[in-house]
């Protein structure tokens, strides 16, 4: 029980700490570099409880999980595409900012190891890592690292930084974050693996940030309407990714097996 809850500390202090300088760091205007403190803090805080590489889930995993890593952000664009087509009377009207596709296909290619080394390697791999020597089984750490997820990712649209939204659309881009952290904390159960969330956490911002863009910014599509189609911070990305994570829950489910060690 000392050693469980020796890890439940360590885990509380790490997630307030990356809050705490993250919201610091949007607050002074320094949002695009706020996550990589996170490879500092997963360093810092590896040395009090060392897990090892499988408890970190640095491993492959199962193959079917990259199938549903790049299925997520394809099926969420491809559905937003038609829909804001047929139904919203958007046009395609592509951006001729070519810096725009140099960022989605940069984000393409160092878009994973930088994923891995902020958002994924902290929360999904050293917080998991952590809760699972703590007790918890993997839907109660599901649930602990997407609120902890959540919670981080709410200096980024209320700050005034180059990421924000109008306060009324706050809300609506935070349940998204929930379904989205649900859906690769969900993989990372499943597969096994910090490296089949990563694939889809990446490929996600390269894709839906490039196509969509971000906050109240229009992406190469052209399409006007962000608060309603933007996958991330609209309405219709609540449907579209709580439909997701239904269908993954049923079709490729967690381990019922395990067990939690926790009193």
């Amino acid at each position: 029980m000392e050693n469980s809850n020796k890890h439940k500390l360590l885990a509380s202090i790490a997630v307030i700490i990356s809050i705490a300088i993250t919201t610091l760091m949007d607050l002074n205007g320094l949002g695009p570099f706020s996550a990589f403190p996170l490879i500092l803090i997963s360093l810092v805080f590896y040395f009090f409880n060392k897990p090892n590489k499988s408890e970190l889930g640095l491993k492959w995993g199962k193959g079917s999980g990259y199938l549903i890593a790049f299925l997520y952000p394809i099926t969420i664009t491809v559905l937003t595409i038609i829909l804001a087509l047929t139904v919203f009377g958007e046009t395609i009207n592509l951006s001729s900012d070519n810096k725009v596709y140099i960022n989605l296909i940069a984000g393409t290619l160092i878009g994973p190891i930088m994923v891995l080394l902020t958002e994924e390697g902290f929360f999904r791999g050293w917080l998991w890592a952590t809760l699972k020597k703590a007790g918890f089984n993997d839907h109660r750490i599901l649930i602990i690292t997407t609120i902890a997820f959540t919670i981080w990712h709410i200096s980024a649209v209320t700050t005034g930084g180059s990421y924000g939204l109008p306060i009324h659309q706050v809300p609506v881009y935070l349940i998204n974050v929930v379904l989205m952290g649900l859906v690769w904390g969900h993989l990372r159960a499943s597969a096994k693996s910090v490296i089949v969330p990563t694939v889809c956490h990446s490929t996600w911002n390269a894709v839906i940030y490039g196509f969509f863009g971000f906050g109240e910014k229009v992406g190469a599509l052209g399409f006007q309407q962000t608060a309603i189609l933007g996958p991330e911070v609209g309405y219709l990305g609540i449907i579209l990714n709580g439909l997701f994570y239904l269908f993954l829950r049923k079709h490729w489910p967690i381990d019922q097996k395990q067990k939690s060690n926790s009193k």
